[in-house]
């Protein structure tokens, strides 16, 4: 399991973390971040880590030991009431960052990946949502997969892709990734197939994001992170594609504006070349910074 944390040296510059200080990392994942923090709050510092997939946090468990950890298998939707649950106050730093591990995408099965041939599920947890992308695939209206591949993907071929989709669905299932990727393949011109970008990354992208319910989550999260918060306390996020950067960029702007934060970065902070070239994933992070006022 080869995980490396995204922009971990600026999430550590801003946060600062000093002995006794209380953070929360509301995506915890394999702890690169998480780690990080409870190197430099020591001796009693703690960090409360949620996760929403159970068996990401099976693992994680068998890797950690730390009486300082408090590990807690949900969604971060249901902040302020897992906070409350464990007893997790005086909270100095709130983390989030929205990438998936590459331990999710390659190894996990559930869909992720357009290289592999898997179930078309794509749900980050059996918790997580009742919804599977297969379901959608198969299931909702021509005119609903255009909606959800034009805003979630910005896929700019969303109705030939939506329209062979149901086409193909009349005389078969579709139930894997592969027969997904033959269908986009064919849906698309030839030229789209020879980009930077795999020709079938924004329709997968659409579909994870709307069987997570990634965009509605993060909404309802932010304002209670910010509630939460101590005074001068920071919220850090870190997102991986435009809809998230913008979600958070109005959820910030919005809360300057009433004097509830400061915002801390003018602009998003990217991943230097060094970064880039050790993690190739990691080019389309982008890091938000807030002050509780």
């Amino acid at each position: 399991m080869n995980h490396i944390p995204v922009l971990l040296k600026e999430i550590s510059e801003y946060f600062d973390p000093q002995p006794g200080e209380n953070f929360i990392d509301c995506t915890v994942g394999f702890a690169g971040h998480t780690l990080s923090l409870l190197e430099k709050n020591k001796p009693d510092g703690k960090v409360l880590g949620i996760e929403i997939d159970e068996k990401v946090l099976e693992i994680l468990k068998k890797k950690i030991t730390n009486e300082r950890l408090v590990l807690v298998q949900g969604s971060f939707t249901d902040l302020k009431k897992i906070a409350k649950e464990n007893s997790f106050d005086s909270i100095n730093g709130i983390l989030f960052d929205l990438g998936m591990s590459s331990w999710q995408i390659e190894e996990k099965g559930q869909g992720f990946s357009f290289r592999k041939n898997e179930p078309l599920d794509m749900r980050f947890g059996s918790k997580a949502s009742d919804l599977t992308a297969e379901e959608i695939i198969n299931q909702w209206p021509e005119e609903e997969l255009i909606k959800i591949f034009q805003e979630y993907g910005e896929e700019r071929y969303a109705r030939r892709i939506a329209r062979l989709v149901c086409q193909t669905r009349q005389t078969q299932s579709i139930k894997t990734t592969n027969q997904l990727v033959e269908i986009i393949q064919k849906a698309v011109p030839n030229r789209y197939q020879h980009r930077r970008i795999h020709f079938a990354t924004r329709t997968f992208q659409a579909l994870r994001i709307a069987v997570n319910d990634e965009l509605n989550n993060l909404k309802k999260a932010l304002p209670q992170a910010l509630e939460i918060l101590e005074k001068n306390g920071k919220l850090a996020i870190i997102s991986f594609h435009s809809l998230e950067d913008r979600i958070v960029k109005i959820f910030f702007r919005e809360t300057a504006k009433e004097e509830g934060l400061k915002i801390l970065t003018k602009k998003p902070i990217r991943p230097g070349q060094e970064e880039i070239d050790l993690n190739p994933r990691s080019r389309s992070a982008k890091l938000r910074v807030a002050l509780k006022l």
